[in-house]
């Protein structure tokens, strides 16, 4: 899919360079305001060696084993992905998910001879999602899951222009609701989540545009989105279980959270832009 995409888009932006030998006196094709759309597929880093890590007493220290029956509950170990089963074999994890994208777009651009200079907000979604699971001895499997429910951006752009054809490289914060979820075949213990879902963070790359007539454009573009997700927890409490539970022995609770703070991934997208 994400072949057939890039081929597409570069497949337009040949026509358009083809087709716009009509439009190369104007001094300054890229100035002026506009609206578009962006949409393509995003794609993650691979996080092998995610786990989660715990704080026993909920006090804040994380780092702690889990103790069962003298030794280390979580034995089995952890994976980069979403538990099938309440074993790691034979049914192992599911990778973390890609996904498409599509965003709304409008911003500003002033052209001073081939140098433009703009700004430009932007606000969409994307479907990737990302787990980490572990599993303990009981047997059962602990996963925690974050995708983004939406994303805002407002980025400078810069570039340069010979003629008709914009290259540019583009950079700024962004803004997202990260979307958590925890699930566990564990049902006898009581899971509670908490954490800020609003993150700042970064994106930033570039792209080329293409003048199409007058005042359409297409392109393709590729952006990096990071994102803090530093304090998403789960506090592990008694529930049925009984008092020697390894989380809750001695009156306490547990608090997990992912060792990867950092929610990341890499979007390549084609662009169509109406230039007033």
């Amino acid at each position: 899919m994400r072949t057939t995409l890039l081929l597409g888009a570069l497949a337009a932006v040949t026509f358009a360079t083809a087709a716009q030998a009509q439009d190369a006196g104007d001094p300054a094709p890229f100035s002026g305001i506009y609206v578009g759309a962006a949409g393509g597929y995003d794609v993650q880093p691979n996080d092998t060696g995610s786990t989660i890590l715990f704080d026993r007493g909920s006090n804040g220290s994380f780092g702690d084993t889990v103790i069962a029956n003298g030794g280390n509950a979580f034995t089995p170990g952890f994976c980069n992905g979403r538990a099938r089963a309440a074993t790691p074999l034979p049914a192992g994890c599911a990778n973390d998910k890609d996904g498409w994208s599509y965003y709304g777009r409008i911003g500003m651009d002033s052209q001073t001879g081939n140098i433009v200079i703009g700004a430009l907000g932007e606000f969409g979604k994307t479907e990737i999602t990302d787990s980490v699971s572990g599993f303990s001895t009981t047997p059962a499997n602990y996963v925690m899951t974050r995708d983004v429910k939406w994303e805002a951006s407002i980025r400078g752009r810069i570039g340069y222009a010979p003629g008709t054809t914009l290259f540019y490289g583009t950079f700024g914060p962004g803004y997202a609701n990260i979307d958590r979820s925890f699930t566990s075949t564990n049902t006898a213990n009581a899971f509670t989540q908490s954490g800020k879902r609003k993150q700042f963070g970064i994106v930033g790359g570039g792209g080329i545009e293409q003048k199409l007539g007058e005042h359409f454009s297409v392109g393709m573009e590729y952006t990096y989105h990071q994102y803090n997700d530093d304090d998403a927890r789960v506090r592990v409490a008694q529930g049925s279980a009984p008092a020697t539970n390894p989380f809750v022995v001695g009156g306490t609770t547990t608090d997990f959270r992912r060792s990867d703070e950092k929610f990341r991934w890499h979007s390549l997208r084609a662009t169509a832009a109406f230039r007033f």
